[in-house]
């Protein structure tokens, strides 16, 4: 992947104590364009960033994992189908503020994240990761969640409630009858959703933004934890 040039691998000592110079640059650097750019974190093999620039020709969208021999399989098909609307940053979640400015990014999609049932700081949806994608999301950005796990979704929609966050659709059988119709998602499935779907789990979708006028309030709730344990998250997957 080193020598694809729409792959982005930096060590961490490249931006410990200053922003990447890419910050604010994506677009003109990168992609050569203006057009909106659209985060999937957490991208695994990337098939969604791929599915995503190839249903939305007219957006930039970033893969963005820390696993380089997961994202591989998506960089591969971007670099075999000469896409230039798709890029794959490998890095950790929590340095994004290094990478992006503010207004930079006009939607993030966070696909099948761990759940974290025990550590909330850790959680995609907490609040500590949204204070990060208000900074860098643009006026009237989204985040779209895609979860199979019944406790994600129940704690994003509190975190959701507790701040008071503008909901545009929310669903907790994203593949019912007429569903993905209604809530305007591609209907692109990943290797891990196929999975899930497989094993019988309904898919939980929940598009909403930012905008809010109180500090950030995690959500003091009891959620039932989900009765799997992270059905093949791990590299055991094949």
């Amino acid at each position: 992947m080193k020598q694809w040039a729409h792959v982005y691998e930096f060590a961490q000592s490249d931006f410990a104590h200053n922003d990447h110079e890419l910050k604010g640059h994506w677009g003109g650097k990168v992609f050569g364009n203006d057009r909106p750019i659209v985060l999937e974190l957490g991208c695994g093999k990337g098939e969604y960033s791929v599915g995503l620039a190839e249903i939305y020709p007219d957006k930039n969208f970033i893969g963005i994992d820390i696993k380089g021999s997961r994202m591989w399989t998506g960089a591969r098909i971007a670099q075999e189908k000469s896409m230039t609307n798709v890029a794959f940053l490998r890095t950790h979640i929590e340095f994004l503020p290094h990478f992006f400015a503010e207004n930079e990014i006009a939607e993030i999609w966070l696909t099948f994240p761990d759940p974290q049932m025990k550590k909330t700081r850790k959680r995609l949806t907490s609040t500590r990761f949204m204070q990060d994608y208000e900074a860098m999301l643009c006026p009237g950005g989204c985040i779209h969640l895609k979860t199979d796990s019944q406790f994600m979704f129940r704690y994003t929609l509190a975190m959701i409630e507790e701040n008071a966050l503008p909901v545009q659709y929310q669903t907790f059988n994203l593949y019912e009858e007429g569903v993905l119709l209604a809530a305007q998602v591609p209907n692109i499935q990943t290797f891990y959703e196929k999975q899930w779907l497989d094993r019988g789990l309904d898919i939980k979708y929940v598009r909403f933004g930012l905008e809010h006028e109180q500090p950030w309030q995690e959500p003091e709730v009891e959620i039932e934890p989900d009765e799997y344990r992270s059905f093949g998250r791990s590299a055991r997957v094949q």
